[in-house]
């Protein structure tokens, strides 16, 4: 961002820089202010990638697709990061799956981090449930990442998403497992995952049932952890299991 804001005068990059952090603070406890302050710098430094990817990243947290799928294109000319899972999910969300997957095959994706990789996955799942396709968008996130041994930055938004694309193929057996991994791996509680589930007990055939697969998931994942994360007792450390007391 300062190398980005050098071009500018001294007192309209501070005064830039100041907006652009603010946008970025207010992202998820106020997105609406968000967005103005991004605007703002915007318009202040419009040559400038840190401004624009502000504006596009701010205008995607608001569902304002256009705005936020013209200002990372334009970013991304200047040289400012790729942002290409949220450009293909705007895509998306304007109702071109068929776009976002033609970028999705464009890009290299080894060059970018683990995190754009895996969003980049999702992203092409959910490209292709859009177009009908039920079973490719489940078999599109089956990789070596989702393993619930692991918790990743990424690994609960991909277990969500797996699990989300089950319930369209109308596996719920399987998508309530991966509801039960994505709520495990969920520390800061950033998904619904424990009122999906919720709304999976009944079609599963009550409280029973669901505590059975509860119950498989838990201890599978404890098998297959054996050894490398136990507690004192040498028992598999699972206290992060769900919660089941709403369902009695």
């Amino acid at each position: 961002m300062r190398r980005d804001f050098r071009s500018l005068p001294k007192m309209v990059a501070e005064d830039v820089g100041a907006h652009v952090v603010a946008a970025g603070m207010l992202l998820d406890s106020d997105p609406e202010q968000a967005l103005e302050h991004a605007r703002y710098a915007r318009k202040k430094a419009s040559r400038t990638p840190a401004a624009r990817e502000a504006n596009g990243i701010a205008a995607y947290h608001v569902g304002n697709w256009s705005e936020a799928l013209s200002e990372l294109r334009a970013a991304r000319r200047m040289g400012g990061q790729s942002h290409v899972a949220i450009i293909a999910d705007c895509e998306r969300a304007l109702g071109r799956p068929q776009r976002a997957l033609d970028l999705l095959r464009s890009e290299d994706v080894s060059e970018l981090s683990k995190d754009e990789q895996i969003e980049l996955r999702i992203v092409g799942a959910g490209a292709r449930r859009d177009l009908g396709q039920l079973e490719a968008a489940v078999v599109a996130l089956q990789i070596p990442e989702l393993d619930p041994q692991r918790k990743e930055s990424w690994s609960v938004r991909l277990f969500y998403a797996y699990a989300d694309n089950l319930v369209a193929a109308g596996r719920n057996e399987e998508a309530f497992t991966w509801f039960v991994h994505a709520a495990n791996a969920d520390d800061e509680e950033t998904t619904d995952a424990p009122e999906r589930l919720d709304e999976l007990v009944p079609v599963l055939g009550g409280p029973e049932e669901a505590e059975k697969l509860v119950e498989q998931a838990d201890a599978d994942v404890a098998t297959d952890t054996e050894g490398s994360n136990q507690d004192e007792d040498g028992q598999a450390d699972t206290s992060r299991d769900v919660d089941l007391g709403v369902w009695d």
